[in-house]
């Protein structure tokens, strides 16, 4: 699972990965030959008092070390090309993949982990690509190389270099497998202080109506401390690493001193040789070291990988048409045809047998308990899921049949919890109508009720709104929605409870507007107050998830107990005699 996610989206870079190899290629040879080099000057420049040579030998050196630097440089620059290309596209296509799921499989993942998994843990994945590609590619050629040129330097001391890589790869090797369980908590352990920040940012007004700032702060505290601690165990295991390093590469160099000391006393080589070997060793440490660091950071980076991978080898419940529809015959009816729904999971369906049709120029309201499935009745018109038995159907074709984008087309919604986008009151509106012009906008403001609020805000449609439109109140947020979807002029409006923060009087404002507006669009509308929807034409009253009302408002006041419960509950006689 994470080697595919690595093949699939660095299969793009492969010219640039083959840079990478090439120049880091040229910058291990450079490096290699270095030590050579400079055992030569030693033992032939030095000992032997030749100035030419040491000249000649050091400008050689230079030259070397320039080659050495340009690879070095050069294989960072298209690794950096490689790693951030790779993020970015990881990162786009969660994006893309997600923005496909059904609200089923927003909460299967949540909101705070599907925000981790496509930042950090997509940033711990492209780490492990950038070290691999700074660092990791050279690695190996410089072990074998090094290798290859410290034997060649003298293979007396070959049994050091044995000995020093076995220790290094042993000592980091142990370390590796205590962190890697720690990495996974780590990741799990920041899902969930994201939940609880988002959490109590989201619903800071409870908090604050309630008195719980103390108990969310022990929350957050419990939280973040659980993450520290986790952190200082992982910072402990890591800072035991160094120490090891230094141990095995101090004790190699005494060593390679002490037994190089004698063979160089015994004539078995010179001083020069001695210290080449020494380079070598350190190269090949070193580079062992670096793929021993490897298998630090893949832990984590494959743990963030198999998240990744989770979300993109979710499939969507509700599924694209192979042969969608492309076109239907613009009329704004809605029909449903003994639908049935059952939350994933549930015993019992939220839905049962709803059949209904809803025919231009008419209103029908939907009305009910809370808990009877209004809202999900309304969900399950513009696809947010799909139902478990049953059709609906958009003039006469099933919307499991259409293409995503005509659906939504034909729908104007305005959900139960009206969402504002940062940036402006024009920029929202214009979600309705891209390039809409002012006067336009002002117009849906108007019949939304919102004219004069936003008239008298600072800049008018140039005012600022803030992420979820919290600088402005309930009300105003469901009017500038309902204006935005007023923009949209669709054949069907789907209104989901979206008066329930106006006052009564800027309800039948809006609801009296509307009826001048929607022409003969097909209006659906769900409703907690009986007094907007008694002038519809036709009114369901939901109970359990079955209809158990069906007809207009003097109707239903004679025909359905349930629906003169609710009126009950909510007019006087007098009301209800008027």
């Amino acid at each position: 699972m994470f080697r595919q996610l690595l093949v699939r989206h660095t299969r793009p870079y492969l010219k640039h990965l083959l840079g990478v190899v090439g120049l880091q290629l040229i910058a291990t040879v450079a490096s290699l030959t270095l030590p050579t080099l400079n055992a030569q000057i030693i033992d032939k420049g030095v000992s032997q008092g030749d100035t030419g040579y040491i000249w000649v030998r050091g400008a050689l050196m230079l030259l070397v070390s320039l080659a050495q630097v340009l690879g070095q440089v050069g294989s960072a620059y298209f690794g950096a090309r490689i790693a951030f290309g790779f993020g970015r596209d990881v990162r786009a296509r969660l994006f893309d993949h997600v923005l496909g799921f059904s609200s089923r499989e927003v909460n299967q993942f949540g909101a705070p982990s599907l925000i981790t998994r496509n930042t950090n843990d997509v940033q711990q994945v492209q780490m492990l690509v950038m070290m691999t590609c700074t660092f990791i590619i050279s690695a190996p050629m410089t072990a074998i190389g090094g290798i290859f040129m410290a034997l060649r330097e003298d293979a007396g001391l070959s049994w050091l270099i044995l000995a020093a890589v076995v220790a290094l790869g042993i000592g980091i090797g142990i370390l590796v497998s205590l962190m890697t369980p720690l990495f996974r908590l780590n990741q799990t352990r920041i899902d969930n202080i994201n939940r609880v920040l988002r959490e109590q940012i989201t619903g800071i007004r409870v908090i604050r109506a309630f008195i719980r700032e103390p108990a969310e702060r022990a929350r957050f505290k419990d939280a973040n401390n659980d993450l520290m601690q986790l952190g200082f165990k992982i910072g402990t295991v890591m800072a035991v690493l160094f120490p090891v390093v230094n141990i095995v590469l101090n004790l190699s160099s005494a060593g390679v001193m002490w037994f190089g000391g004698i063979r160089v006393e015994d004539g078995d080589i010179q001083v020069g040789q001695l210290t080449a070997f020494l380079n070598y060793l350190m190269q090949i440490l070193m580079s062992v070291m670096m793929a021993t660091m490897m298998l630090m950071i893949l832990p984590r980076a494959q743990v963030c990988g198999r998240r990744i991978m989770e979300v993109l080898d979710t499939k969507s419940s509700v599924v694209s048409p192979e042969h969608p529809v492309l076109e239907v015959e613009q009329q704004g009816t809605i029909e449903f045809r003994d639908v049935t729904y059952t939350y994933p999971g549930a015993e019992e369906p939220v839905l049962n047998d709803i059949s209904f049709s809803v025919t231009p120029g008419t209103t029908t309201a939907i009305i009910g308990a809370t808990g009877s499935g209004k809202t999900t009745l309304v969900n399950l018109i513009p696809r947010l899921f799909d139902v478990s038995d049953g059709s609906v159907l958009i003039d006469g074709v099933d919307v499991r049949d259409l293409d995503e984008d005509v659906l939504w087309s034909h729908i104007g919604l305005v959900p139960q919890k009206p969402y504002l986008f940062s940036g402006t009151v024009a920029s929202n509106l214009q979600y309705g109508r891209p390039g809409a012009t002012d006067e336009q906008m002002w117009e849906a403001l108007r019949i939304a009720q919102g004219q004069d609020f936003v008239s008298k805000m600072d800049g008018g449609l140039d005012a600022d709104i803030s992420q979820g439109g919290t600088n402005v109140s309930g009300g105003q947020r469901q009017r500038i929605s309902i204006a935005r979807a007023l923009m949209k002029q669709p054949d069907v409006y789907v209104f989901d409870d979206a008066f329930s923060a106006l006052d009564t009087a800027t309800d039948a404002k809006v609801r009296e507007a509307l009826g001048h507006t929607t022409g003969e669009a097909a209006v659906l509308i769900v409703a907690q107050r009986v007094s907007s929807i008694t002038t519809a034409d036709q009114i369901l009253v939901l109970d359990a998830g079955r209809i158990v009302g069906r007809g207009r408002h003097e109707e239903l006041l004679t025909s359905c107990d349930t629906y003169r419960e609710i009126v009950e509950s909510q007019l006087s006689a007098e009301e209800m005699a008027a």
